[in-house]
Formats: structure tokens, C-alpha cells, sequence
């Protein structure tokens, strides 16, 4: 398989067309290798745009979603990036390509393995694999210019809030994962944290964030 025509033609016909116009992560999705970050049985449909089944209920997001939560977050060359629930890395790669230093958490210790070995392949000295509880983010290296979530939660936890810089960003699939999910940013401004719908968007929900019932007295 062509995997250069084919990262070409994703970048084209499903990113560029669907209002993703930041040429800096157009740049980003053209130089990285999507076909490297899925089970090498299902590499020829790496670039089709719908999420990818990884092992253990994880899924590598689909192509698009990845694009327009990163341009929602207005990713800067000087800054540094939390990126939650990495999987196998492929938006770390592509966060590596535009911001300084991107900080890859994921809770599955096979994965960490993974991601760490494909970003070192593809010499991305900048961006590092930590493991943890995703819910918890990582705060030895906070506070962050931006914190990009991997699948939908039912909403964001203080301790991630908690780790935005002043001025920082935060950009999350917001609901079940079904179409009534909503791609959501959070800016913080001081102490206050200000919150933006901006369109919907269906994607697999990211592990450890699901929240305990709650007993009605």
C-alpha cells in the first residue's frame, strides 16, 4: 500500500475539507506516519477516517476528531502539552510537530512501551511517555500550556483543571461518545475557567473516567 498517498489524500479530502485550516497541524498530519501507531494487521485502513480498535477497549482516535481538537486548542511552537491517554502515541507525534515539549500519559503499561519505542524511532526527542492514571494527569511537570483528552469523558476532573497554566487550554470530548458529545474547550484565567462548545463529535470513551452513581437523599 501507498502510505503516502494515502496520508496525502487524508490530510485533503477529510481534514482540510472539514474546516481544519491550521497550517500547522495540516504540516503535522502530513509528516507523521499514521500507519505505525495501529496493529500492523490493520495498517491499510490506518488512514480511513473512523476510530481504530486498539487491544483492551482503547482506540486510536479517528484522524479527524485528533485534528480539530488540536487546532481548538491553538497549539503554539513555545508550548508545553499534557496529552491524556496516548495510546499508542499518534497524537503525541503529531503535537511533537508543533509545540515544544508534549508530555504522552497513558495508564496501560503495554502501550507506554509502544508509544515510547515509535516516538524514539521517529526521533521525536521532545515529546516523552509517562505512565499513571489518566484521571490524575501528571502533575510533576504541570503546569501545562495545553491538555488534549484521547476519547469522550463525562467531564473533566479538578486535578486536570488544576494543571492548566494561567492562560492555558484544555480540549475535550465531553459526554458518552455519542453523537451528543460535544467537542468542548476549557480556557483558564487565573483562577477562573471558562468553557466553549463547538460542535459535536462521537468518539470512544477514554477509560478511568467514569463517574461513580450518586446516591439522591
Amino acid at each position: 500500500m501507498d502510505f503516502e498517498k494515502a496520508r496525502f489524500n487524508m490530510v485533503e479530502n477529510q481534514i482540510r475539507a472539514n474546516r481544519v485550516t491550521d497550517p500547522a497541524v495540516l504540516t503535522a498530519l502530513e509528516r507523521v506516519p499514521r500507519e505505525l501507531f495501529v496493529p500492523k494487521a490493520l495498517r491499510g485502513i490506518a488512514y480511513v477516517d473512523e476510530d481504530i480498535a486498539l487491544d483492551d477497549d482503547r482506540y486510536l482516535m479517528e484522524p479527524l476528531v485528533v485534528a480539530r481538537l488540536i487546532q481548538a486548542a491553538a497549539v503554539q511552537s513555545t508550548d508545553i502539552v499534557l496529552d491524556v491517554g496516548c495510546a499508542t502515541g499518534y497524537s503525541s507525534a503529531v503535537l511533537a510537530h508543533i509545540a515544544s515539549t508534549v508530555v504522552a500519559l497513558e495508564s496501560d503499561q503495554d502501550l507506554v512501551i509502544r508509544a515510547s519505542r515509535t516516538l524514539t524511532d521517529l526521533s521525536l526527542d521532545n515529546a516523552v511517555v509517562v505512565g499513571g492514571p489518566l484521571i490524575e494527569g501528571y502533575p510533576q511537570q504541570a503546569p501545562y500550556d495545553v491538555i488534549m483528552l484521547n476519547g469522550a469523558v463525562p467531564s473533566v476532573p479538578e486535578a486536570l483543571r488544576a494543571q492548566l497554566a494561567d492562560g492555558g487550554r484544555l480540549v475535550a470530548v465531553l459526554g458518552d461518545g455519542g453523537w451528543s458529545s460535544k467537542l468542548t474547550v476549557i480556557e483558564r484565567h487565573g483562577n477562573a475557567f471558562g468553557q466553549r462548545i463547538l460542535f459535536d463529535a462521537a468518539t470512544p470513551a477514554l477509560p478511568g473516567f467514569i463517574q461513580e452513581p450518586q446516591f439522591v437523599f
